[in-house]
């Protein structure tokens, strides 16, 4: 079979950060590498960064079954694709995965969308190519997603085939990270044993956390040609063994890499020493969930930390040189001070990188059942799902003025002299130009949104 694996490119309503990153498709080279043995031809098709349209590649390639992957914010590109296939090719076969199938797989209801994989998706994906191949229905169990079927078997072990990424080796030179730049990307656990009440990552491995063997993770690293690599882990900082023991690894096998990670603000203050030895076999960056600056805030998130160990993580990573990347959530029920005591507080911690996210209870989430009825922008309109969009209305101003707030604080902070002069003198001006001009286009974004939300309420 000629099989394509796609990834969508976002709609231009989402407020993304595919201006200042874009990254390699670890999900599609997993599963192409799943099926290699099998005797298929696969493709894998980015079109975030294709030109042609996706009805001019599929008529040059001819595909018996396309498959796609994406996330809330895709649902109706990704169903756009699949009726654009069937309308070309309608005997294709037609498969859809990823996160937000696997948590609300409902949302891909369509009739040009065959199956949808809601539970073990590189296994799954396999169970359905060998089924097609020999003419036959797949039979998967509750792993693809009927109405009225059971629920999936998610599994707790990862034993698959290191990615496939020479598919992607004609777009390898453009796949990057803010400065990291080549950028690979691994994975090396799955979900996250902490229980913050906002979080959509444990929905989709059902509540639970596992790893994988740490002699498979550096065999990989061994395969990955670029400098710098994503650990994409929900949180790599679980253990403090584990941490220790890859540190250990990566200096036996002679490993020279610059990490990014996910990694929890407490850890970091509990846990200097690691910190420091980590630093010392490539740690680059961590991107820190510090959510608040209000210890209250973070007790609502059932967050498990506060704000001195948010603040005493952002001070290590500084001494140590490591870079902070940090994510707070804005409440719907901030005052314009909220915004002002936010911006004092990251001042004073002299962040450089933050990522202001509307509090947006997710669909699959504990949350979402609490703030339906309160919603502002359609569950449906699944653009604008993007952790960017206000989908609530804010209790003490309006939308636009909350826009502005967002604009305002992202500028005063990344636009700060002192932040700028530092990025250049580290980075160089290239790179900060690139930069500057993903945050022109973003802000734009929120330019139009704030505009729209005065015009229209209901925007």
């Amino acid at each position: 079979m000629n099989i394509v694996l796609i990834r969508p490119r976002p709609s231009p309503e989402t407020i993304g950060l595919q201006h200042v990153m874009i990254c390699e498709p670890l999900e599609l080279e997993y599963l192409s590498a799943s099926i290699n043995d099998l005797g298929h031809t696969t493709t894998i098709v980015d079109m975030i960064l294709e030109r042609k349209s996706l009805a001019r590649i599929l008529q040059r390639l001819q595909p018996d079954l396309v498959a796609i992957t994406g996330y809330i914010t895709h649902v109706l590109i990704i169903k756009e694709y699949c009726r654009t296939t069937k309308s070309l090719f309608p005997n294709c076969h037609t498969v859809v995965g990823g996160v937000h199938a696997e948590v609300v797989p409902e949302d891909f209801q369509d009739p040009a969308i065959d199956f949808i994989v809601r539970a073990d998706g590189i296994g799954t994906f396999r169970v359905v190519v060998q089924a097609l191949a020999g003419g036959r229905s797949p039979e998967a169990g509750g792993n693809i997603w009927s109405p009225h079927g059971p629920g999936g078997r998610k599994p707790m072990s990862f034993k698959y085939p290191f990615p496939d990424r020479e598919k992607v080796a004609r777009y390898r030179s453009r796949y990057y990270y803010l400065f990291h730049n080549p950028c690979a990307l691994i994975k090396t656990s799955f979900g996250c044993p902490f229980t913050c009440e906002f979080c959509f990552c444990r929905e989709i491995t059902g509540h639970r956390y596992f790893e994988r063997d740490l002699d498979g993770v550096i065999a990989e690293l061994k395969t990955i040609p670029q400098k710098d690599v994503y650990i994409v882990d929900d949180n790599f900082l679980v253990s403090r063994d584990r941490v220790t023991h890859f540190c250990e690894a990566l200096q036996a096998e002679k490993i020279d890499k610059r990490f990014l990670i996910y990694g929890r603000a407490d850890f970091i203050a509990d846990n200097e020493d690691v910190i420091r030895l980590f630093k010392s076999r490539g740690l680059r960056a961590v991107i820190v969930g510090l959510e608040s600056c209000v210890t209250g805030e973070l007790d609502a998130y059932n967050k498990k930390s506060d704000v001195s160990a948010n603040e005493a993580a952002v001070k290590i990573l500084a001494d140590h040189q490591i870079d902070c990347y940090a994510t707070l959530i804005l409440g719907i029920d901030w005052q314009k001070a909220d915004f002002q005591r936010l911006e004092r507080w990251l001042k004073k911690l002299k962040l450089t990188f933050i990522n202001l996210q509307p509090f947006t209870p997710l669909p699959g989430t504990n949350p979402y059942p609490t703030y339906e009825s309160q919603l502002i922008v359609p569950r449906e309109a699944f653009a604008q799902w993007d952790l960017a969009h206000l989908v609530l209305q804010p209790t003490h101003m309006s939308a636009a003025a909350y826009y502005w707030q967002i604009i305002r604080l992202y500028h005063c902070v990344t636009l700060h002299p002192r932040n700028t002069l530092k990025l250049i003198r580290d980075h160089g001006l290239r790179a900060n130009l690139r930069l500057f001009m993903g945050s022109l286009r973003v802000t734009w974004q929120y330019l139009r949104k704030m505009v729209g939300s005065w015009r229209n309420p209901n925007a």
